[in-house]
């Protein structure tokens, strides 16, 4: 493997199979099959980013000896099956964000990576831009110190419609996974602190959509540092933004705008595709190197537990219940 272009299995061809597609056309490896649900879709996604093969059977697609390396960009739902799948065949697997939508789910696929000494890494781009990369080093070495986070997420959506206008078969959750993004990039910054409490309040299911649209999260860490996240399915206007407060400048990062303001004025930051790109290029690099990841399956499990936690409280409230896109774990 180290010595030929590795073989890539993409699983999904939604804005994000797209996105590590891109990616991967700076990296030395082949894109040898797409695996979609659709076969005119998959076709048609794989002859124009130019896979050699397309399939609607991901279990085919796993059998193959040729392939080296599995990206998983498929439904949230399926994330965690289809990883311990891929892992069962000794691929390294790159996981879509979230790793599961449920703790028990995660741990497994995180177990039986280890078990298997398989490479096991995760999508979650807001840990690779290097202005907060910087900031959490700064952190580390005490010579800065975050008192508080904010985040908030915020898009319109009563219609499974993804972000490039594809109407999907699967229905997105707000919890598992746009608030996920906010809270593990949280709690990485603050590294990983122990959580003496969680503060969450989720709506009722809404009946448009069958899910919960908005949702309110605070962590109160023991080394009194505060993280909360907002989110919300029903606002007009599209939000997705960070404000890190720290004791020696504050820090406000508009992912859709790209800029960075601190008090030093306003700068440009990455696109989230191109984050995006930094972490398919890292876990291409790792399988090769043989080294972890930069975004280990253990080190998104701090998350998994807050957000437990908030599922817990909400189905104390409400009853435990299967909705759309996240079913009851068995």
């Amino acid at each position: 493997m180290a010595d030929s272009p590795m073989n890539i299995c993409m699983v999904g061809y939604g804005m994000m199979g797209t996105w590590h597609t891109d990616a991967l056309g700076d990296c030395d490896v082949v894109l040898h099959t797409l695996v979609g649900r659709r076969a005119d879709a998959a076709k048609a996604f794989a002859e124009k980013r130019g896979y050699r093969k397309w399939t609607t059977d991901y279990p085919e697609a796993l059998a193959d000896d040729e392939i080296d390396l599995v990206i998983l960009a498929n439904p949230s739902q399926i994330h965690a099956e289809t990883a311990l799948a891929s892992i069962a065949h000794g691929k390294p697997t790159l996981v879509e964000i979230p790793i599961a939508m449920n703790l028990a789910d995660a741990e497994r696929v995180v177990a039986a990576a280890r078990q298997r000494k398989v490479t096991l890494g995760m999508v979650h781009p807001m840990r690779m831009r290097p202005e907060m990369i910087a900031l959490r080093q700064r952190t580390r070495a005490d010579s800065e110190r975050i008192t508080q986070i904010t985040a908030q997420f915020c898009i319109h959506r009563l219609e499974n419609v993804g972000g490039t206008g594809y109407r999907r078969s699967w229905t997105d959750n707000l919890l598992w996974h746009h608030i996920t993004h906010s809270l593990d990039f949280g709690l990485w910054l603050l590294n990983a602190p122990p959580v003496r409490k969680v503060h969450s309040f989720m709506t009722p299911v809404d009946p448009r959509t069958g899910i919960p649209m908005e949702v309110f999260l605070a962590v109160e860490a023991a080394t009194d540092q505060a993280l909360i996240c907002t989110g919300s399915y029903s606002s007009h206007d599209k939000a997705f933004g960070v404000r890190v407060i720290t004791d020696r400048n504050a820090y406000r990062l508009d992912v859709y705008e790209g800029t960075l303001t601190t008090k030093d004025g306003t700068q440009s930051s990455d696109a989230e595709a191109r984050i995006c790109g930094r972490v398919t290029e890292d876990f291409v690099a790792a399988v090769r190197d043989g080294r972890e990841p930069a975004i280990t399956g253990e080190s998104v499990l701090p998350a998994m537990r807050v957000l437990q936690a908030a599922q817990d409280q909400w189905d104390q409230r409400h009853g435990p219940q299967s909705v759309p896109g996240r079913p009851l774990a068995e």
